[in-house]
């Protein structure tokens, strides 16, 4: 099948991944991220890097978005919308406040653009490989224009329901995901802390009852202290974090696990580590354990 033009805004961890699995793909991309460096690395995986959010948009045949924040979605938004054409499918794939996410789509039907809410699952690992999940919310129609491009990204493509049941299920997944990965660290932790093996205890693990999906991606980069290059910066996390507990919020919905996990997001912007992978909860857990000095 012959791949569309693909548009990318937003060329970090994720959009990058996008970008260099598309390219495999043998599909033509061009992109825009206000770093230079980043369009740089476009232009290197054999992409087009473009100066302005409007240059993918005149040039793209879809668009897919990977922002950080609302003031950027905000701000592409605006700075496309002219130069959109009435037809076009554009999916926005970042962690974002849906109310945002609801009047960029409303901004975007102005000009007969469809704006799909596309949030992914995975971590910038996974994006790397292709091992992502997305939750695909908004008209059938359109989210079957975008399939062939998900595919390539992703190992499971799901169309979860009109707009706004994506974000509500990736804030489900990450509540799972902020608990599961501090839950990794602890049972690593106590893994050490007992003299066993890191290594023979993470196959075991694997193989048993205990496991999870954070378990198998972030338990080596525990076992190894290897938090950089991050896959989910901590720093940015918290975005995340925040999130989930406003929704929980506006729901009415307990969540004593997930609020339970938040001092020790904190406790890793406290000890600086605001660029480390989360996987850094285990670093975190271990300076707070006293050393077998301390114990005698």
């Amino acid at each position: 099948m012959t791949l569309p033009r693909v548009g990318l805004i937003g060329l970090g961890i994720m959009g990058m991944a996008y970008a260099a699995n598309l390219r495999r793909a043998g599909a033509e991309v061009l992109g825009f991220d206000p770093v230079p460096s980043a369009r740089a690395a476009l232009d290197s995986l054999g992409g087009r890097g473009c100066a302005t959010a409007a240059e993918v948009a005149q040039g793209a045949d879809v668009i897919l978005m990977a922002l950080p924040s609302v003031k950027a979605l905000e701000a592409v938004v605006a700075e496309m919308k002219p130069h959109l054409r009435a037809g076009m499918v554009i999916a926005e794939m970042g962690t974002l406040p849906l109310d945002a996410k609801e009047a960029a789509r409303a901004a975007c039907a102005e000009v007969g653009v469809a704006l799909l809410d596309c949030p992914v699952s995975g971590t910038g690992a996974q994006a790397a490989t292709g091992d992502l999940v997305v939750f695909a919310s908004g008209e059938a129609a359109d989210v079957a224009v975008l399939h062939p491009v998900f595919a390539v990204l992703a190992r499971d493509i799901r169309h979860v329901g009109p707009f706004g049941a994506g974000m509500k299920l990736k804030l489900v997944a990450n509540l799972l995901v902020t608990i599961h990965n501090l839950a990794a660290a602890e049972a690593l932790l106590l893994a050490e802390k007992s003299g066993l093996d890191l290594g023979m205890v993470y196959d075991a693990i694997r193989s048993g009852a205990g496991n999870s999906r954070m378990f198998e991606v972030r338990g080596p980069l525990m076992i190894e202290g290897r938090y950089e290059p991050a896959t989910m910066k901590m720093d940015v996390y918290q975005k995340d974090l925040a999130l989930i507990m406003d929704h929980a919020r506006d729901v009415a919905c307990p969540v004593p696990l997930m609020a339970a996990s938040l001092p020790f997001y904190s406790a890793a912007l406290a000890q600086g580590r605001h660029k480390e992978d989360t996987a850094a909860l285990f670093a975190v857990l271990q300076q707070m354990a006293p050393g077998r000095e301390d114990q005698a």
